[in-house]
């Protein structure tokens, strides 16, 4: 009898203990382009750290940073380019330097098959409906410098607009729009939904992605954790394989 009540006893000591223990949570606001690719590093990266969890918070570059400057909860920003994080280091919100993590570049996307034959920038021109990123967010300002390099205009009667790079794209994939510009990453995660067609390089623009710890984390030790482990060797593997390419 005695010891069957130690056993009792020992056991609902280890429930009073919570053999798990409690969990931090940090906040990651990252450009939607990263979506992808994140999600699987937040897994990964959580499966190191049991004691972690994150909540990402996608959205464009620009949206993301104009909420954390009105005081949003942020313990990482990650940005589809670098003017949109000086943006906080102009306001002090960054806790230390920011460092690029990975590149992109832009790509063309028509609905599968392409049937209006679009071979380049200059298609797009009278192509009919064509969805482009938002003019203030980093892949409309990319996308404004690939057509000025390509000598294209594409009149605004014909153009909408996304709030972001995933809205851009799904303008295509439902049939909104004949063809859009949108990030190589993101035209991947699309599969079978649009066809591509590529943008030469010397039209191309390339898009440099960097990442910082802010000084409002309330978790500085697991946010600087997460920025370590997207520039490890395993967090650069997995980006590669969304189709990102390396820093430089």
């Amino acid at each position: 009898m005695r010891t069957a009540l130690a056993m009792v006893a020992a056991a609902a000591l280890l429930v009073g203990c919570g053999g798990d223990g409690p969990r931090d949570s940090i906040t990651v606001s990252a450009a939607a382009s990263l979506t992808e690719a994140f999600n699987e590093l937040g897994t990964r990266f959580e499966g190191t750290r049991p004691d972690v969890d994150i909540t990402f918070n996608f959205d464009s570059s620009s949206t993301l940073a104009a909420q954390i400057v009105d005081g949003a909860p942020a313990d990482v920003f990650a940005s589809a380019d670098e003017a949109t994080m000086t943006q906080l280091t102009d306001v002090n919100r960054l806790a230390g330097p920011p460092r690029v993590f990975a590149n992109n570049q832009l790509v063309i996307v028509t609905k599968p098959g392409n049937p209006t034959g679009i071979t380049g920038l200059a298609g797009l021109s009278d192509a009919g409906v064509i969805s482009l990123c938002g003019d203030q967010v980093p892949c409309g300002r990319l996308t404004r410098q690939a057509l000025d390099r390509a000598g294209v205009n594409i009149a605004e009667t014909g153009v909408t607009r996304g709030q972001n790079v995933k809205a851009t794209l799904t303008a295509v994939t439902e049939g909104d729009a004949l063809a859009g510009i949108v990030y190589v990453t993101d035209a991947r995660s699309a599969g079978g939904a649009v066809t591509t067609v590529t943008i030469p390089a010397d039209q191309n623009a390339v898009a440099r992605y960097p990442i910082a710890v802010m000084t409002s984390a309330s978790n500085a030790e697991a946010a600087d954790a997460f920025v370590t482990f997207v520039l490890s060797g395993e967090g650069l593997a997995v980006l590669k394989e969304y189709g990102f390419l390396p820093p430089s």
